[in-house]
């Protein structure tokens, strides 16, 4: 319809793709963040200058942390950069938003005095979204289940009759298993899965909003935050996080050394504080995670496997 034609590749890897996108001037491609971190990764061991033929990419499957917009801004400079939220079962892509045009300049002004969540858009025009709210929330809170309905939604799971979809489809609006909110300006705001929120000392927590403070101090490459059994809280708040290259962890039993490059887990706590993170939502345990952290296929986190090797071994660098 669009006049264009696919290029196609065996299997991702950053040489072939590289090299397909510049043989073939190729214009659009979708990825993921690992797919972009390898592109960036070997663009600049490969020394690339620079893919101009490319004007849009999309990107999926998680979001793009800012030191990748911005080598993906240089290695691919004539390109309009989109992040798109959606889903397998809505024929993928929900909402859209453009991340490296001055259009963004509001929405990152938005984001610096919001923590509720991070933006990812505003929907296609032939999706209907709208937040079904828990009849336990509070009358001035604006979160609730995101819920979407139209001719992209599917109908059940193929050759599969024993999943029972009535849960998740209802008057068909389908729950995305997500939770959210919508500005006034109809962007939404995503809070995070449904069933990764912690219930700790009472009060609905979601990782993603603590792991997205915390990957903003500067010596942290990642961070991962899930819950964990606790006799007095019902469930504990743990933090793993990977550290840059040049930075260095501090166990609580060592001395800093006040260099100025070091993280701990009395770091972290108090650089929460200073982003203006509920008290009950700061991490109580941190880990210092030196491993590759475990991902599926599309580089999003397994974070049932990774608290799983968690518990199997508590016992953690610091308990603040």
């Amino acid at each position: 319809m669009a006049g264009g034609c696919h290029v196609l590749i065996p299997k991702f890897d950053a040489k072939s793709a590289i090299k397909a996108i510049q043989e073939h001037k190729v214009t659009c491609f979708i990825t993921v963040p690992t797919i972009m971190a390898d592109l960036m990764s070997y663009s600049r061991k490969g020394k690339i200058s620079g893919c101009g033929s490319v004007t849009k990419i999309l990107n999926g499957g998680g979001g793009l942390s800012d030191e990748l917009i911005n080598g993906a801004s240089h290695l691919f400079f004539n390109a309009a950069i989109f992040s798109a939220y959606g889903m397998t079962e809505a024929c993928s892509s929900l909402t859209f938003m453009p991340i490296n045009k001055p259009e963004l300049q509001e929405t990152k002004n938005q984001l610096s005095n919001q923590s509720e969540g991070v933006c990812v858009g505003k929907p296609s025009p032939h999706v209907e979204i709208r937040i079904d709210r828990d009849e336990s929330n509070s009358s001035s809170s604006l979160m609730g289940k995101i819920l979407t309905r139209g001719l992209h939604t599917m109908v059940g799971y193929w050759g599969n009759n024993t999943v029972d979809t009535s849960e998740s489809v209802r008057n068909g609006w389908l729950d995305t298993g997500d939770t959210g909110w919508i500005d006034r300006t109809g962007k939404l705001w995503l809070m995070g899965r449904q069933k990764g929120r912690i219930k700790s000392g009472g009060e609905n927590v979601y990782p993603e909003e603590v792991e997205l403070v915390l990957s903003q101090h500067p010596g942290v490459a990642k961070a991962v935050v899930f819950g964990v059994p606790d006799s007095r809280l019902g469930e504990k708040i743990v933090a793993c996080v990977s550290i840059r290259d040049d930075w260095r962890w501090v166990d609580a039993t060592v001395e800093h050394q006040g260099e100025g490059k070091e993280v701990s887990a009395h770091i972290l706590q108090e650089y929460c504080r200073i982003k203006n993170l509920s008290r009950f939502k700061v991490p109580r345990l941190y880990y210092h995670w030196s491993r590759p952290f475990p991902v599926t296929t599309t580089g999003k986190i397994k974070r049932e496997e990774l608290k799983a090797n968690v518990l199997a071994c508590m016992q953690p660098h610091s308990s603040l």
